[in-house]
């Protein structure tokens, strides 16, 4: 799919053009300059035409700094990557000297640019202003505004004119048949290390500095001839450690939307801090959106393993996640690249275990089975009696039990029957439902 990146210095709009053109607000928009750090990535179609928009960082040639170099280096690679560039500009702040320098670094790629002023909301002064901006040598500048969604029909049909279309580019929803991976945890865990690993780029910024990544982003992996959508998020501190309406207060609500549209979530944690409160309360999370978990212990390199073995380090993991014995668990160093090919067998293996199917014949049984073995105890003065079992839906499997009185059925015996099941078929990995009915009820 062609490949569109948006240019420019920080907010000129690239994130709000960004949001207007893909229908989502992917991408944070806020009035604090230097907000999108990473790439962002998300399907876009115009007349018919499919093609993947690219969010950058904004480029500051006077900012000397840690964090301007990393904004740099994936611009840099989105203006490889891409076939048509969108240069953006502020047409309310004029022209600038750092806008004749990006114009310099883009007429290097030989590349298509479309040249868009943003910010034009007065019709009457926009040709002046628009007059100004072609001292850049860019072509014909194209007026818009992206709060009054002004000329943005006139920006696309551009960006169209500037591509080399081919069949494959025309809409198709393949994108959306791939399974989402949603890859959480606290900050600096190591999540970014593992998205690029997966992808064998760097596709998103690395640091030792906490809190690197603040928007949700999605990339797509090829594994096994499938495609898969990766979803790397912010990092998720405690709820009393975050103010609300920061920029980290939005990341974390955008990270935890991201488990709940996702199909598998991927909980990373750092092996030298072992699972903390806050990873309790993801996992737990994504346990009451239905969602598969994977727990992803990273780092694992840096322990000495003479008094943190895996087995020790499992033993204490099961009582924090006593709620939910299903967890698959795997021991990565992303670092090193030690055993970072589970992950995505692992992702195989509980998407296959989500989607299990129990023949209404062999659950019956099951249930039966359990059922004599340790009848349900005595409620109200009255035994429940479980009449008939079937399986409603996967993703997660959800059961529907039939009973004569189910406020007769209490949750620990729920738990007694799932725990049987999970015995007799292998559900690792997935969560399972358990919707009880009354004789008569549909």
């Amino acid at each position: 799919m062609k490949l569109v990146a948006i240019v420019g210095r920080p907010n000129v709009g690239k994130s709000l053009l960004f949001n207007t053109i893909t229908g989502k607000r992917a991408s944070i928009v806020d009035d604090e300059s230097g907000v999108t750090r990473d790439r962002i990535i998300e399907t876009a179609t115009w007349a018919g035409v499919q093609f993947n928009l690219v969010d950058t960082g904004g480029i500051d040639f006077d900012e000397k700094n840690a964090w301007n170099e990393h904004i740099r280096e994936q611009v840099d690679i989105a203006i490889d990557l891409a076939e048509v560039i969108v240069f953006l500009v502020d047409g309310m702040a004029g022209l600038t000297a750092n806008d004749h320098e990006i114009a310099t670094l883009l007429r290097k790629t030989k590349k298509p640019i479309v040249l868009a002023v943003n910010k034009l909301d007065n019709k009457q002064k926009r040709d002046n202003v628009l007059y100004d901006f072609y001292k850049l040598g860019m072509g014909e500048p194209i007026g818009i505004s992206c709060t009054q969604k002004l000329g943005l029909g006139d920006l696309l049909d551009a960006i169209k004119e500037n591509m080399n279309i081919g069949e494959k580019d025309l809409e198709d929803d393949e994108r959306e048949k791939a399974p989402r991976i949603a890859i959480v945890g606290k900050p600096n865990a190591g999540k970014s290390s593992i998205v690029n690993k997966l992808l064998g780029e760097k596709r998103v910024m690395v640091s030792e500095i906490a809190g690197t990544t603040r928007d949700t982003i999605d990339s797509t992996l090829k594994y096994n001839g499938k495609e898969y959508i990766l979803t790397d998020t912010a990092g998720i501190r405690r709820k009393r450690s975050i103010e609300v309406k920061t920029i980290e207060h939005y990341s974390v609500i955008r990270a935890l939307a991201s488990i709940r549209r996702s199909d598998v979530v991927i909980l990373v944690v750092d092996a030298s801090e072992g699972l903390t409160e806050q990873d309790v309360r993801l996992m737990g999370y994504a346990d009451e959106q239905g969602k598969p978990s994977i727990l992803c212990v990273n780092k694992w390199d840096l322990l000495a393993k003479d008094t943190h073995t895996m087995y020790e380090f499992k033993k204490k993991v099961d009582l924090d996640l006593a709620f939910m014995p299903y967890y698959k668990s795997i021991f990565i160093s992303a670092l090193t690249g030690q055993r970072t090919g589970e992950i995505m067998k692992s992702v195989d293996f509980v998407i296959e275990r989500t989607n299990t199917r129990i023949s209404t014949g062999t659950l019956n049984n099951l249930i039966s089975g359990f059922v004599a073995t340790t009848p349900p105890p005595m409620q109200s003065g009255k035994r429940p009696k479980f009449l008939y079992s079937t399986q409603v839906s996967v993703a997660p499997p959800t059961f529907a039990l039939f009973v004569n009185d189910k406020t007769c059925v209490k949750t620990s015996y729920l738990r007694y029957l799932e725990n049987n099941l999970r015995k007799s078929i292998d559900l690792t990995g997935t969560p399972i439902r358990f919707l009880l009915r009354d004789r008569d009820e549909k």
